[in-house]
């Protein structure tokens, strides 16, 4: 387990704080996962390195999943990875302009999707150029350029996709809460994977569909579990704000009885729900009006039964 010196700290502080008050003021078992060193293996070097040797480095993205429920961790993005000539995290991603921005676009939804609890280092959500520096306030005036502001309104969407779906949090399944569908494409460099709820049938799933290099993929496929219609509900696109909805197809893909069929962009990260299912024993309003009409000239039919009895009976 890897630790920054200010980690042991924070947490030698917490543990001082509970002895103190004799309460568990944190629990002591969360711990720090460092994305630079051992820990996640090497996120933000993967996050470097020119899209054209991805493939070759692919597993760095996928072995944290194979002990990532072992223990409650913290996927940490701290202020030790923004200072000492470390640069940004903007500044951190290989190419210019465009593809800075759309490459830190996709390592922020990865990470939102990965397992463990996120910590993101202020100024990151609009992409500081800057190093980070006690020194100094934030750039803030930076918001002032479109870029900046549209990776500010990104993470701020990620962020509220979190709150709003269990799936991104609840992790009282263990392994069974995340599962990959395509952990393999290292030559396309695309991770692809689905985010768990405890309900069954994958109800209120989210899927992750995240592509690392600048080559569109009009025909990229990705296989589901279930029948029916996926919706997309973020990607890193700028300004695109349409609804898309993905019909599933009944052939089989990535080891699935089902795919889709999702055209991806350059360094386009896809965020998708899973069909919502019908809850048994629900009847739909059509039902429950012909259920009340059937009620009524039931109850018409009774009286009139009732009145001719009690009229012979006279």
């Amino acid at each position: 387990m890897y630790y920054t010196i200010e980690g042991k700290r924070v947490l030698g502080i917490l543990y001082i704080a509970g002895l103190i008050t004799g309460t568990l003021f944190f629990n002591i078992t969360i711990k720090m996962q460092v994305f630079k060193v051992s820990d996640f293996l090497d996120f933000t070097e993967y996050m470097k390195l020119d899209p054209y040797f991805r493939k070759d480095n692919h597993h760095m993205m996928t072995f944290a999943m194979s002990y990532a429920y072992s223990e409650n961790y913290i996927l940490v993005l701290s202020h030790d990875e923004v200072v000492h000539l470390k640069c940004s995290m903007l500044n951190k991603m290989p190419g210019l302009g465009f593809d800075k921005y759309a490459n830190l676009k996709a390592g922020y939804a990865f990470m939102m999707g990965h397992a463990g609890k996120k910590l993101l280092f202020m100024g990151q959500e609009f992409a500081q150029l800057q190093e980070w520096s006690e020194k100094r306030s934030l750039d803030w005036y930076l918001l002032d350029e479109p870029e900046h502001k549209d990776m500010q309104e990104y993470v701020k969407k990620l962020l509220h996709i979190y709150k709003k779906y269990p799936a991104l949090y609840t992790e009282t399944k263990g392994y069974g809460a995340f599962e990959w569908i395509n952990a393999d494409d290292a030559d396309r460099s695309i991770f692809s994977f689905i985010r768990k709820t405890t309900e069954q049938d994958n109800k209120n799933s989210v899927g992750f569909v995240c592509n690392f290099t600048p080559m569109e993929r009009p025909d990229y496929c990705v296989g589901v579990p279930k029948p029916g219609t996926y919706k997309r509900i973020v990607t890193t696109e700028s300004g695109d704000t349409e609804t898309v909805k993905y019909k599933a197809i009944a052939e089989p893909c990535d080891g699935k009885p089902y795919r889709l069929v999702m055209p991806l962009r350059p360094y386009e990260s896809v965020i998708f729900e899973f069909p919502k299912v019908a809850k048994k024993g629900i009847k739909t309003s059509k039902a429950k009006k012909e259920t009340k009409t059937s009620k009524t000239v039931k109850t018409d039919k009774e009286a009139k039964t009732s009145k001719t009895t009690k009229t012979k009976k006279k």
